[in-house]
């Protein structure tokens, strides 16, 4: 099957330009035509991604991996969630050095996609089942409210397909050149406190648009995030296109449109398009903002393939007017920024409810779970009256609907599966990439490593708890693409290989300080802080991040509540080392 003619509009003569004056396209369809320029770009048009399930099931499920075409394993498996994983054994040193046929195993990450993050028990236990029985048990939550598995063999994907589409869940466009999960707020349609319930525009956008072929044919992939809550809970100023809920003085309650955010090796916070958008407005805008994309985004390198590199050359006036122009059958109003957020984003702790009742926010480390771990909160929830948690964009779980007098038994029974509603601060705050485990991108371990140093953290600086302002938060990201959003948190590791002294080398990292998101701490969003030579060997970790967090407690404005970011942007170099 070709990519459908819907998908690759021609360029009109109205809008092809002149010939740049270096002779070199960018490859935007609209502008450039449809011919493409790189190999990704000729797979993709020749046989979509979507295409590859039929093969999947009828033919490499019975022929195993060794019948997979390579270009199907390499590039539209993704279209269904599926990614080789690192065969174990090949250090960090052979990443950038060996192609990935040699650093893959017979074995895929499968991503089960979880719109909006939200999910039933019932759903949970297929999850479970199929890490117990299919992944060796292997089971993270993602910071895009994905739940991931390993060691899947091809040989097993239509049953698990099977299993997953019979709960109403799948993996559809969970990765490739696609529309993403769409995140959700965690507590959409519970909160007391919440603005709207964003539930309704995220099924309306993934029931049109995912799957869909006019839209599986992007430049890169594209992330959407849409919250109905004051806390701002859906990092929206790193997605490509998100919706942040407020009160308009003459129209009520809608959404503040943000695009062109992401992070990886060229990070760029997204920027607002000074209008309002109605919620019977946000799927057709949304729409058009990805057709943009589709049409007008950078496809002759990938490296610059992003909406935000598209923003970036128009700025947000051409980008406005497009939208509106030639994609949308109406302007949209001007509309004002939603306000500071009020409360906490990550919902970690006990909450009530608008009906009553209670969600409770819970903290795996670095979003590590398993199967089993899984299978027994099903049970733990159903059996305290719950059947409904969300995943959130923080590597965390919201539990929803729990009766007062049932809370005590919960917050007992789930701290005793590692998932705690009162964490420490450093636990709290730290998320973590699947780094060299699995991913054959990655340079250095990054899971267990954030798990011991959080360990050690909670022993070293349990007395001095009580005298930080906020989690620390701390993420943990085995090579530059920032999947973990080191850019973005108050300390940032990205990973690398130093000297060991010895001639030879140690896993360690990069360090940024001071990043962050909109929150309740912090107005506006900013990218962290880099100290020139500042790197830490993963055996020092603890003690650098020990040493870091006491200068702060010793030296912070108390008086000013000066956050971490604050003071590690302001702070001598000599300081931060």
């Amino acid at each position: 099957m070709t990519i459908s003619e819907t998908a690759r509009p021609e360029a009109s003569a109205a809008r092809v330009r002149p010939p740049r004056a270096d002779g070199r396209s960018n490859g935007q369809w609209k502008i450039d035509g449809t011919a493409p320029l790189n190999g990704n770009e000729e797979w993709k048009q020749a046989d979509g991604g979507l295409a590859v399930r039929e093969r999947i099931e009828t033919t490499y499920a019975a022929g195993g991996f060794a019948s997979i075409d390579p270009t199907d394993l390499h590039g539209r498996f993704r279209w269904w969630g599926l990614y080789t994983q690192r065969k174990p054994g090949i250090d960090g040193g052979k990443t950038a050095s060996l192609e990935p046929e040699e650093l893959e195993d017979e074995y895929f990450m499968l991503r089960v996609r979880i719109d909006g993050g939200q999910l039933t028990t019932e759903q949970l236990r297929v999850i479970a089942g199929i890490s117990t029985e299919f992944g060796r048990g292997t089971a993270d939550l993602t910071d895009r409210q994905n739940i991931q598995l390993h060691w899947i063999r091809v040989e097993d994907v239509p049953e698990i397909w099977r299993r997953l589409e019979a709960v109403g869940l799948g993996t559809t466009e969970a990765c490739g050149d696609v529309p993403r999960v769409v995140l959700g707020s965690p507590v959409a349609g519970i909160a007391a406190d919440e603005l709207i319930d964003p539930t309704p525009q995220i099924e309306e956008i993934t029931s049109r648009f995912i799957g869909d072929e006019s839209l599986a044919n992007l430049p890169r992939k594209f992330k959407s995030a849409i919250t109905g809550h004051p806390s701002q809970d859906v990092v929206h100023e790193i997605n490509d296109v998100a919706f942040v809920a407020l009160e308009h003085p003459e129209l009520g309650i809608g959404y503040d449109l943000w695009v062109g955010g992401g992070l990886s090796t060229a990070p760029r916070l997204a920027e607002r398009l000074g209008v309002f958008v109605a919620p019977e407005r946000v799927a057709d805008v949304w729409h058009g903002v990805a057709q943009i994309f589709r049409d007008y985004g950078f496809r002759r390198l990938r490296n610059k393939a992003r909406l935000k590199f598209l923003l970036a050359e128009w700025g947000v006036e051409r980008f406005r007017e497009v939208l509106e122009t030639e994609y949308l059958d109406a302007p949209l109003p001007d509309g004002p920024a939603a306000p500071t957020a009020t409360t906490v984003g990550d919902h970690v702790g006990v909450h009530r409810q608008r009906d009553g009742r209670f969600y409770l926010g819970v903290t795996p480390v670095v979003g590590r779970v398993s199967g089993p771990t899984l299978a027994a909160l099903a049970d733990l929830l159903e059996a305290h009256g719950s059947t409904r948690l969300r995943t959130t964009p923080h590597q965390k779980l919201v539990i929803l609907d729990v009766a007062e007098d049932r809370l005590d038994s919960l917050v007992a029974g789930l701290d005793v599966l590692g998932l705690q509603s009162r964490p420490s601060l450093f636990r709290r705050g730290a998320i973590a990439c699947t780094g060299i485990e699995f991913c054959k991108l990655a340079i250095v371990e990054t899971k267990q490593t954030a798990t011991d140093a959080v360990a050690l953290l909670e022993a070293r600086l349990a007395e001095l708890e009580p005298q930080l302002p906020h989690p620390i938060s701390l993420h943990v990201n085995g090579c530059p693409n920032s999947c973990a959003r080191i850019q973005t948190a108050d300390i940032g590791l990205k990973g690398q290989l130093l000297p060991d002294g010895d001639g030879g080398q140690t896993p360690g990292f990069q360090v940024h300080l001071g990043g962050g998101l909109a929150s309740r701490d912090r107005d506006e969003a900013g990218l962290g802080r880099t100290v020139r030579g500042l790197k830490v060997t993963a055996d020092g970790l603890a003690d650098y991040v020990e040493r870091l967090v006491r200068r702060f407690a010793e030296e912070r404005d108390a008086e000013a509540d000066e956050t971490f970011a604050e003071w590690a942007h302001r702070a001598d170099e000599a300081v931060l080392r």
